[in-house]
Formats: structure tokens, sequence, C-alpha cells
């Protein structure tokens, strides 16, 4: 992973020679019919399955120079299709620099302990919930204490869950202000850290556990968690009281990361954790009916079968609507026209750090993103360089296939 101190702008990349889609496409049928799936999941397999071919429409480009012509198929627009994020983040990281405050950054990583990951797999959206909730209230309630910072920072937060390996693994990435404004709005009040962190590890580790611990106690009191399946043991009180003894006297794991080299690199960094899915199609090495290989870290890589890719992959469908990025604090959505501009001008008065460059009042057009991202004018035509593509209507679009979706009981 980049140091979070030296982001530098992504340079494009080669088109991979295998995808995700490519897989669904030769075994998503056979495993849609032998395995339950959620209507998200089912939706999930079939999108990305048909993302960029005939059955979804699309256009044909034609050379008006030398008569060169491409067809160009629709994207499927799932958030979890491999393919069609680099737009949606690029635009995101355009609409965030507006509420990009010049002063120092953190990046600070919340993870839910292994031993909990069985219970919230099978509680999907309220544990996510509960993960989001525990690590805002972590570092606002830090903040607030007078003996660390006292004062109202702001941050925003990223859910994942998956590991390098696409095992479940949830955990939240939060890019969090070096510092915050007074209760009274008086003053910026920056960081008081002494080393390369915004707070102790250990002290956010251990509120953050006793956040999560009790609100999960709460959700079994009231009756809304489900212990079905593997967590059927853990459904008798005694059993539940047991786990929660046992992850109260471990430690949970909050990683602070070094703080950000400026401002005006923290929204492309996290511009990197907002729209990532799973896996992206670079890290697929190769790919038969025996299995399917792909990169993990440090060089490394493994191979599945390619049912269990694919159970892997859908492992991280979110819930139906469910928003992964959040904003709180100084960046929540109600303090953009009062508390985040205090804050603004404040750091501007007592800083000698020059104004971030506004973002553009029209949005830029999908081709222009697509320019800044990849280098290449999609308006020009690839063979001569010199006409201009226009855009026709296709002379024959597939029907779309249809499969029913299966909506499962859990």
């Amino acid at each position: 992973m980049p140091h979070a101190g030296s982001c530098t702008p992504a340079t494009p990349e080669a088109r991979p020679r295998l995808e995700v889609a490519d897989i669904f496409r030769a075994h998503g049928e056979a495993y849609w019919r032998s395995h339950a799936l959620s209507r998200g999941q089912s939706r999930v397999l079939r999108d990305i399955e048909l993302c960029r071919t005939m059955a979804l429409g699309g256009h044909r480009d034609v050379c008006d120079t030398c008569g060169y012509e491409v067809p160009a198929y629709n994207s499927c627009r799932n958030r979890h299709c491999p393919k069609c994020q680099a737009l949606a983040q690029a635009r995101w990281i355009d609409e965030r620099k507006a509420r990009i405050l010049p002063t120092q950054y953190f990046h600070v990583v919340f993870t839910l302990p292994a031993e909990l990951r069985p219970l919230a797999l099978r509680n999907r959206e309220i544990a996510f919930n509960l993960i989001f909730a525990a690590a805002a209230e972590t570092l606002l309630d830090l903040a607030r204490d007078p003996k660390r910072l006292g004062a109202r920072l702001g941050f925003t937060a990223v859910l994942h869950t998956w590991s390098r390996k696409l095992t479940f693994h949830p955990h939240v990435h939060c890019i969090v202000t070096g510092g915050g404004l007074a209760a009274d709005g008086s003053a910026w009040i920056p960081a008081r850290c002494r080393g390369r962190y915004l707070f102790p590890q250990h002290v956010l580790g251990d509120l953050f556990r006793g956040k999560f611990l009790a609100g999960l106690r709460r959700l079994r009191d009231d009756g809304r968690l489900c212990f079905d399946g593997c967590c059927a043991d853990r459904a008798p009180t005694p059993a539940f009281n047991r786990l929660l003894d046992t992850m109260y006297r471990t430690d949970w794991v909050v990683y602070a990361k070094r703080p950000f080299a400026g401002a005006e690199h923290v929204y492309e960094y996290l511009g990197r954790y907002t729209h990532r899915t799973g896996i992206s199609n670079h890290r697929l090495r190769s790919f038969d009916d025996r299995g399917v290989t792909f990169a993990t870290k440090d060089g490394k890589s493994i191979t599945v079968a390619p049912d269990e890719f694919i159970r892997r992959f859908l492992l991280h469908v979110l819930p139906d609507r469910f928003v992964k990025i959040r904003h709180y604090g100084l960046l929540a959505p109600s303090n953009a026209t009062t508390a985040l501009e205090r804050a603004r001008q404040l750091l501007l008065e007592q800083t000698s750090v020059p104004r971030l460059s506004p973002p553009p009042t029209v949005p830029k057009d999908w081709r222009e993103l697509l320019l800044d991202l990849t280098g290449h004018d999609i308006s020009r035509c690839p063979r001569c360089a010199v006409g201009k593509m226009i855009r026709h209507p296709l002379d024959y679009v597939a029907p779309r296939p249809h499969r029913p979706e299966v909506l499962d009981s859990s």
C-alpha cells in the first residue's frame, strides 16, 4: 500500500486480460442454480456478467474522416462491479474537494476481531452500522476530551468488508482532520500529538472495543441479533456473555497510519478506498476450470476453485441502499455551510497555507473525467488521430437474458 504521506496521481493501467466477468460468465449460471443467493447477490452476479456486452445495448462510434468504427456497449453501473468504479470515483473526488480543510489529516482503520466476524456475517447491516457508530463515537469523544484535543474534528469513514484473500474482514477507514473547531467556534485547535498519530492507538482500541461491545449487548437484549447457522452456539445467554468477556479481554486492533503530506492529497488518496471493490481485475492472474489465481500481498498469490472465488466475491455484496461512505463532525452534511466554513476561515487566518483551488462550478462531463484518468481522448479517432468519433445507434441489440432473482431467508 502506498505511503499515506506520499500520494501521487494514479497512472493509467493497461486493460487486464482477465476479468471477474469472465469467471462469472463461465461459472455464474451453475453457481446461481446450486446456491441460495440474496436478491442483491443475484443482481451483482447478473450485472457483472452483462457489463459492457451487447445485452445492455450501446452505440457505434464512427470516425467522420476515415470511417473507422467500433462498438461501445453500456456498463452495468453496479457499485460492486470492478469495471464501473473509475468514473464514479473521479466524480466523487471532484465533488468532495470543496470540503477539504487546509490542515493536516490522519488515516485511522478500525477492525472487527475475527471472533465476532461470524456473528457480523449473519447480521450484516446491523453489524456494519454498529462498526460505523462505534468508530465515530470513539473519534468524536476523544476529540471532545479537553485532555486530548477539546474540539470538534471532522472525518470521512469508508466501510470495507474484505481481506486481500477475499475473506470476510469488516473494517472502517477514517480520514480525520488533524485538529478541530473549538466548542464556541472561536478558534481552530491543532492536534497535540507528539508523534505521528492523532491519538494513542491503545486508547483508540480500548474505547472502540467498549463502544462496540456495549452496542452488541443492547442489540441482543432488544432481540435484534440473528444466531442462525454457525452462530447458534452463541445464542444462550451464558455463551453470549462468555463471548463478550473474552472480547473485553482481547486487544482490539486500531491501525493509525502516518499523517498525509498535504490537504491536496487527501481525497485522491481516499478515492482509492471509497469506490474499491473486493478485488480488481488487475489482481487476477489466471483462470481455468480447476481454479482462479489472484494476487494477495507482498508479491504472493492464492488459487481457489471457481465456485469458491464466486462465493468469496459475493460475501462482500452490501445490503441494498446501504451507505458505505459516511461523513462526521465538521464534515457532516449538516455542517457543510456552517461549522465547516467557520473552521476553514480560521485555518486560513491562523496559518500560511494557501487556499486550495475551488472545484469547477459545472461538473466535468464523463469524457473529461476519462481524459483526466487515462489521458485518452475518446472523441478522437484511434486509427487516423485526426477525425472525430461520431455516435450512431447499434444496428442490433441482443435481448437481455432473464434470470429470476432468488431471495434466501438470511
